[in-house]
């Protein structure tokens, strides 16, 4: 079944996002496994640009912006305008926006580099942040927040016991990658962080314990990477020089946590495992157009037109065929999706 917040992510943000990694960028980490994969990692994205921490405003005009011009908030369904109604003070929630450290900053004592480390900041409602205060994420049959997107409450998640933020589950993943990208960033401090840190960073698993590995894995596994995340690494990339691995090549979280622990990464080997070729006939199309692919099931389709809105989305049908009848004459962009995978391809409706 095709996840909503995928169909919005591409209903809003332009057709042709594709994440802009130099080249050369990761070949240091090329053969690497397990813990050697995560210090090359290190490595490579250690020593970046430091930005100020009143700067993330800066940053967030292009690296947390709709195409509507609005601040995108994770936190709340309010509507901000970037660089209006920055907190100071609030009492309610839509009041004002704020710089909130998915990893809490009392947790490394608001030190740098973290305290500015736009991978892991985000701009969303000052009271839903206050009220997450520098509680770990976690699942939890908690109190849902008035305007909020997220729960306040016991876990219900095994490992840990204590008061648990849960963040809505289309950003789940994008919250799991943030901190895949500071245990490898801050490899060398996070398991010295204190105040809480304890729950999640640790030397026993690369960084991670028990409880944080299994959690952050789940939220990786089913809330794959958007275009806005996409977007938002090369938007931070500008800024900072550095990148989030794990939204460049999401395989990565198996090779150093998961179910690939002990296999050497290569980019070469990430792409003959998702190998997916396909073509689309007859094209100019006027009623139906046939999909002949490597893959036969569960191939997932989007249909937009060239002014960004969805016009057709569904599953390819028994016969490879999908439907354009009714559309008119044009330009589409058609978006298959397959194991998580996007691919994107011109149609012609005639």
């Amino acid at each position: 079944m095709i996840k909503k917040h995928l169909l919005l992510y591409f209903f809003l943000l332009p057709f042709f996002v594709f994440a802009e990694i130099p080249s050369g960028y990761y070949d240091s980490a090329y053969g690497k496994t397990t813990g050697t994969l995560r210090t090359a990692l290190y490595n490579i994205i250690k020593d970046h640009t430091v930005v100020s921490y009143d700067y993330l405003y800066t940053v967030y005009e292009t690296s947390d912006v709709t195409s509507s011009g609005y601040v995108w908030d994770m936190y709340s369904n309010c509507v901000w305008t970037p660089g209006e109604k920055k907190c100071g003070d609030y009492s309610n929630v839509c009041d004002c926006y704020n710089r909130e450290h998915s990893v809490p900053q009392s947790w490394f004592d608001k030190a740098s580099p973290m305290k500015s480390d736009a991978f892991h900041i985000y701009p969303t409602d000052g009271k839903v942040n206050n009220q997450r205060s520098n509680y770990p994420f976690g699942e939890c049959t908690g109190t849902t927040l008035t305007k909020g997107k997220g729960e306040l409450g016991t876990s219900t998640f095994s490992g840990y016991t204590g008061t648990v933020f849960e963040p809505a589950d289309e950003y789940k993943g994008d919250f799991a990658r943030s901190y895949f990208y500071m245990t490898t960033r801050y490899a060398d401090v996070c398991t010295t962080w204190s105040n809480g840190a304890a729950v999640v960073f640790s030397s026993k698993n690369l960084g991670f314990t028990d409880y944080a590995v299994s959690l952050f894995l789940k939220w990786h596994r089913q809330d794959p990477v958007s275009a806005k995340e996409i977007t938002r690494n090369d938007a931070v990339y500008a800024y900072q020089k550095n990148r989030n691995p794990f939204i460049d090549y999401p395989e990565l979280a198996e090779y150093i946590w998961g179910n690939k622990a002990g296999q050497s990464w290569s980019t070469s080997a990430i792409d003959e495992e998702n190998a997916f070729v396909f073509s689309i006939y007859p094209n100019p199309c006027s009623e139906k157009v046939f999909v002949h692919c490597s893959e036969t099931e569960n191939v997932q389709f989007l249909l937009y037109n060239l002014e960004q809105r969805l016009v057709r989305y569904g599953m390819v049908e028994d016969d490879y065929s999908i439907d354009v009848k009714g559309l008119f004459p044009g330009i589409y962009v058609l978006d298959l999706f397959v194991d998580g995978s996007s691919y994107k391809t011109k149609l012609v409706v005639k």
